[in-house]
């Protein structure tokens, strides 16, 4: 139990620590762009995802201890199901919705990977927002 509270401490305090920075680069890229300028493009919108999936599941680690120390505390066993449900649906609805748009720009790959790096962005910065929001 003791052991429990440190996690869900120590979680808390990275998911402070995550809040404030959403994307790490500012990625730009100009109108007339080289191949290689397109490639460190591609290359920074990957670090921003990455950096922004670590902060989703570090908010997703520690909801999942909120609400099974709910649970434990009320005996409510609804709560956990429904929120590991709805973290399956949102990966769904990112690749989805992602997806799309990038089959929309191909067989431009180039700037179908693109499209689909900024939307993935896009979704992931919403479902930090909801992710980030208090339990009470």
């Amino acid at each position: 139990m003791a052991k429990n509270n440190r996690l869900t401490m120590y979680l808390s305090a990275l998911c402070i620590m995550f809040s404030g920075a959403s994307v790490a680069d500012e990625c730009t890229l100009a109108e007339q762009s080289t191949t290689d300028d397109t490639k460190k493009y591609i290359q920074c919108l990957d670090k921003d995802i990455a950096a922004l999936e670590r902060s989703q599941q570090t908010w997703i680690n520690k909801l999942t201890l909120d609400l099974a120390k709910i649970q434990e505390d009320t005996g409510n066993t609804q709560l956990l199901p429904i929120f590991k449900r709805s973290i399956k649906s949102q990966t769904r609805f990112l690749e989805d919705s992602c997806r799309w748009r990038y089959l929309q720009k191909m067989p431009n790959a180039t700037q179908a990977a693109i499209v689909y790096k900024r939307c993935e962005i896009r979704v992931l910065q919403q479902h930090l927002e909801v992710l980030k929001q208090p339990l009470k």
